[in-house]
């Protein structure tokens, strides 16, 4: 075994043994030529045990299958959230190992809250992080969404000009300034905490996975959420942006842009599990919403050894809905 020297003065071997999971580093190293069929395994492909992240909204729907599919692989996860009731709760049933859930209270709207929650990270994390997911969001557009105000007549072109003139414009405030301005405030300053943690491990890089929607892919108006819509597509390509001016620093960002899922926002509620339930068939050809699992795979993928040659790509899981 080679006993390079690293720019610390570590040896790679000593570096290996005291940071990062021989799964990973074995991935990486032999990755770079031909593969055997060891290096194939999923166990390999999509592991995050090197992995410490920061899951904003990480108590409650999808980013709760986040943090629970980031978490039983072996990371460490760091959730936020406004309601300190949700982050207890979810550490207290989902922190259940091999990784760990650490909570942390915070606003990703307010920029000043931002700056507390990325001095408290770095204090903690003096080494960097590896995944930064951008999930806290919110759909505030109850005056013109078709299943709570109803749909106007799509022929009369009064009653469409009635029905959406309904639209509030602090609902497109709130829903810009969660959606897209807490996506960009958060992404930029933990850029250097995510860049150092590109170094932990060999060969594998840091990462930003932005939570969209394939209603920012849609050319209809999702249901009458007009606002909702409008920020998701500004979020993926925001996304996008934010790739073309962090590509230099070896911070990859990638979305993933859902269908349909289980969560407060699609159903309103969640349980005293932190999960939330649709009783009924979705119009997909998968004839179903999203579930836990769809979305683990999709982080996995992403935030694994697998998943590093991904960089400014959005992910579709919505059960062929688009």
């Amino acid at each position: 075994m080679s006993t390079r020297q690293t720019p610390l003065g570590w040896s790679q071997s000593t570096v290996r043994s005291a940071f990062v999971p021989q799964t990973s580093y074995t991935f990486a190293r032999t990755m770079a030529g031909k593969a055997s069929n060891e290096d194939l395994k999923g166990s390999k492909l999509f592991d995050v045990s090197h992995v410490t992240a920061i899951v904003t909204g990480g108590g409650t729907g999808i980013g709760l299958m986040i943090t629970q599919a980031l978490v039983a692989n072996g990371a460490k996860v760091y959730i936020t959230s406004r309601r300190n009731e949700v982050l207890k709760q979810t550490e207290d049933l989902y922190s259940t190992g091999p990784g760990t859930v650490i909570p942390i209270q915070g606003d990703v709207t307010d920029k000043g809250d931002i700056e507390r929650l990325y001095k408290a990270i770095s204090q903690k994390e003096p080494r960097g992080i590896q995944l930064l997911v951008n999930n806290a969001g919110i759909a505030r557009d109850d005056s013109t969404k078709y299943s709570s105000a109803g749909q106007p007549d799509m022929k009369d072109a009064q009653a469409i000009s009635d029905h959406f003139w309904k639209s509030e414009p602090q609902s497109w405030a709130d829903t810009m300034k969660a959606n897209v301005r807490g996506l960009f405030y958060m992404s930029v300053k933990f850029l250097p905490l995510l860049a150092k943690g590109c170094d932990t491990t060999p060969r594998y890089t840091s990462s930003v996975i932005n939570l969209s929607s394939m209603s920012g892919q849609m050319k209809d108006n999702s249901g009458g959420q007009f606002a909702y819509a409008s920020s998701k597509a500004a979020a993926t390509h925001l996304s996008r942006m934010l790739e073309t001016v962090f590509s230099k620093t070896k911070v990859r960002v990638d979305v993933i842009a859902p269908g349909g899922f289980l969560s407060e926002m699609t159903t309103g509620e969640s349980g005293d599990d932190n999960k939330s339930v649709i009783d009924k068939g979705m119009s997909n050809p998968a004839g179903r919403p999203g579930k836990d699992t769809d979305m683990a795979a999709t982080v996995l993928f992403l935030a694994g050894p697998g998943g590093v040659f991904y960089n400014e790509q959005t992910l579709f899981p919505d059960g062929g809905e688009l």
